[in-house]
């Protein structure tokens, strides 16, 4: 679609999101609500993106930097026919047609763009076409203004309502599809003789069909789709309808959400059919999920990749870190980022891993820290074992070839290498590399002293006398 270029409206600040943060970069499920907008028309084909910023405009522009996407800084805030005026100077000379939408607008649907495309271009040109919406209570919404015959004659701005007016509650959504002509052409004949004291974009509609030019509208069923964010509580609204929407399409490729409204999967998140998920997991960023998996309740997962027919157990936290196929994971285990773990790898309560990787088959079961280490197949470590792999500059490797065995409570320093089939025998400290198939123990040896405990308890009772 090169003849569509697109203008998106980021330049508030969002005084009533109360934040030093711009408006636009508040997020919604894992991704700034300008996100949403920008990535529609990126998906729609729009040949030139152009966004309006100004309050944080540094912020927002390294947030957004593209190839496809040009930057405008509306300076002074003098309404949105002001922005799109300050818009018009990177679109000089485009023939096509130009889409404008809100950057605090990201429920809006591909198909509502699509249809509204269609309907502008159908039986010749329309002049502009718009969106609008019905809504139970319309205050705070320019009115949609019809003659007898239905067709759209103007939008009147809530303060500018007259009492019939306000009565309205067919509303305006903010997004305009112009004729690029028509746009350039009669930009700078908007005036602000309102209560603003601004450009107003709508106007525009006004001088259309003084103009006897043709204005079209798609009416919408779901206002929802087209709600504003303003501040946290409409943010927090927006979240719950993305998030809804998130789930259902997981849903329907064949992944089980057991209650859709307590879990928490962000934009992006892939997950295979006959996974089953919990309430209460929160999964984020990159992470992909195979099939077959079962992610249970609290499990918190961020840009991860689970292999099929895994299992995560309750309360364990993923990040950035990559388990394969058939894993057993927790309860309460964490893998910490750069943990690459083969297939059928079992790690077990209370065990952090970190930046290592475990081969096929390996298991810790419980209670164990393993960071920078090499782990090979079929390897066991006992519960309480600890890599020491800082020594407070500097952190080494701990490499424990196939088929090793790890007693509990044992201590291996780093740089060390345990070797294939070695046995570490429990309460060690090892401090030297270990030959293959050796045992290696540093326990001191038991001392028993007879009738030290009837002596102890026989000082003590004369000790309360």
């Amino acid at each position: 679609m090169k003849n569509l270029a697109a203008v998106v409206l980021a330049a508030g600040k969002g005084t009533r999101m109360k934040s030093e943060k711009p408006k636009v970069l508040h997020e919604i499920a894992g991704k700034p609500m300008l996100f949403y907008p920008v990535n529609l028309l990126k998906k729609s084909g729009a040949g030139k993106i152009v966004l309006v910023v100004g309050f944080g405009s540094e912020a927002v522009v390294k947030a957004f930097s593209d190839p496809a996407v040009s930057f405008v800084v509306q300076e002074e805030q003098l309404g949105t026919g002001h922005a799109v005026m300050c818009a018009l100077k990177e679109l000089r000379g485009f023939p096509g047609d130009v889409l404008v939408l809100s950057g605090d607008v990201p429920l809006i649907r591909e198909e509502t763009v699509k249809s509204l495309l269609e309907l502008h271009r159908k039986g010749g040109k329309a002049a502009i076409s718009l969106v609008t919406t019905d809504v139970e209570d319309p205050t705070g919404y320019g009115r949609i203004v019809r003659d007898a015959e239905g067709a759209v004659t103007r939008i009147v701005e809530e303060k500018d309502c007259s009492p019939l007016q306000k009565k309205i509650q067919e509303v305006n959504t903010g997004v305009y599809l112009f004729s690029a002509e028509f746009l350039h052409s009669n930009i700078k004949k908007l005036g602000k003789e309102n209560a603003q004291g601004e450009y107003y974009l709508p106007d525009l509609i006004h001088l259309a069909v003084e103009g006897g030019l043709r204005v079209d509208s798609v009416s919408i069923a779901d206002a929802t789709e087209v709600m504003g964010v303003n501040n946290r509580v409409e943010l927090a609204k927006a979240a719950e309808f993305m998030r809804a929407r998130i789930n259902e399409t997981l849903m329907v490729s064949g992944v089980t959400i057991i209650d859709p409204r307590s879990t928490y999967i962000d934009y992006g998140v892939a997950a295979g059919a006959d996974t089953v998920i919990y309430p209460g997991c929160r999964l984020s960023g990159t992470t992909v999920i195979g099939s077959g998996c079962v992610i249970e309740e609290g499990v918190v997962i961020t840009s991860s990749k689970i292999g099929d027919g895994s299992t995560i157990k309750s309360y364990s936290v993923i990040e950035k870190s990559e388990v394969g196929k058939e894993n057993d994971i927790g309860p309460f285990a964490r893998l910490r980022p750069a943990t690459i773990l083969a297939d059928k790898v079992k790690i077990g309560n209370f065990v952090e891993v970190k930046k290592s990787t475990l081969g096929k088959g390996s298991k810790a079961n419980h209670l164990t820290y393993l960071g920078d280490s090499v782990i090979g197949e079929g390897v066991n470590i006992g519960a309480g074992t600890i890599t020491c792999n800082y020594d407070g500059t500097n952190k080494s490797v701990t490499r424990i070839e196939d088929g090793a065995f790890i007693g509990s409570d044992s201590q291996l320093v780093a740089p060390v290498t345990i070797g294939k089939d070695a046995y570490v025998g429990s309460g060690t400290t090892v401090t030297r590399d270990v030959p293959a198939g050796s045992l290696v123990i540093t326990r001191a040896p038991e001392k028993v002293i007879e009738g030290w405990a009837g002596r102890k308890l026989k000082g003590k009772a004369k000790e309360k006398k």
